[in-house]
């Protein structure tokens, strides 16, 4: 939730007034101090733009399947761990202020050009100490 509610820009205070809370009670949500109801979770999903299934994402292994369903692949298990880098924070907000889409979406293609890149730079580097 601390996640999301970062990334739109939104205090504590903020989100706790939209579903009629405190601060100090959605700190408690945040740091799993206090259970979040059902009923509660659908309204933050409402307040965030999020399916309520955001909240279970990084579930432990036993939530969750133990193989990959039929569109992961080989893919690695995503790392959710970076979305709470500031860097990472200061960079989607700086992306999504960008108001024409067009160059926003040349530098999304640029930025995975220069992902694919680096990828291909590593496989190689690994195969040539093989």
């Amino acid at each position: 939730m601390r996640l999301r509610r970062t990334l739109l820009g939104y205090s504590q205070e903020k989100l706790g007034n939209a579903v009629g809370l405190t601060f100090q009670q959605i700190q408690k949500y945040e740091r799993g101090a206090n259970r979040i109801g059902a009923g509660r979770l659908y309204q933050f999903s409402q307040i965030l733009d999020i399916p309520v299934s955001f909240f279970y994402d990084d579930m432990p292994g036993d939530a969750s399947p133990h193989g990959p369903g039929l569109s992961e692949g080989d893919r690695e298990p995503f790392d959710q761990e970076h979305f709470t880098q500031r860097e990472t924070l200061k960079l989607i907000r700086a992306y999504y202020s960008i108001g024409n889409p067009e160059i926003r979406r040349r530098i999304y293609e640029l930025t995975r050009s220069v992902a694919e890149i680096d990828d291909e730079l590593t496989s190689m580097a690994e195969l040539a100490t093989d």
